[in-house]
């Protein structure tokens, strides 16, 4: 009985555990705390989609596997030479099958927006055409 209650202490000082569950990624949660006005998740082109905005860029999830999601971007407003911060993002399914991005970064210490950003739309979710 000794031993039993030996080698069964030693089991559980060792630790014998299950797999342990990989950390999500920064596109897992992305995707994950996105609200609804950032995200588009339907048909374009004939295709299904899935967009994500996160910090003022547009990303296309391409797969999700648990807490690991792949994702690509495929539209970020032009670069500013000084430090800036996301002050508006969006994304609208619009009637005709095309989805409107809309991303503003604002320069630190300045006010107003934006300093880069402004209005794409997509038929696709990978081709983006400037609106204005």
């Amino acid at each position: 009985m000794r031993i039993a209650a030996a080698v069964l202490a030693g089991l559980l000082a060792a630790g014998c555990e299950g797999p342990t569950a990989e950390a999500p990624n920064e596109a897992f949660i992305a995707m994950r705390d996105a609200s609804p006005a950032h995200m588009f998740r339907g048909t374009l082109a004939g295709q299904p989609v899935h967009l994500v905005t996160h910090d003022c860029e547009v990303f296309r999830i391409r797969a999700v596997h648990g807490t690991q999601v792949d994702w690509e971007r495929v539209l970020a407003p032009e670069p500013y030479p000084f430090f800036t911060s996301c002050d508006r993002q969006s994304l609208v399914a619009e009637a005709g099958g095309s989805v409107t991005a809309t991303l503003g970064r604002m320069a630190f210490g300045a006010g107003g927006c934006c300093a880069t950003g402004g209005t794409w739309r997509s038929r696709d979710g990978i081709t983006w055409t400037k609106a204005r």
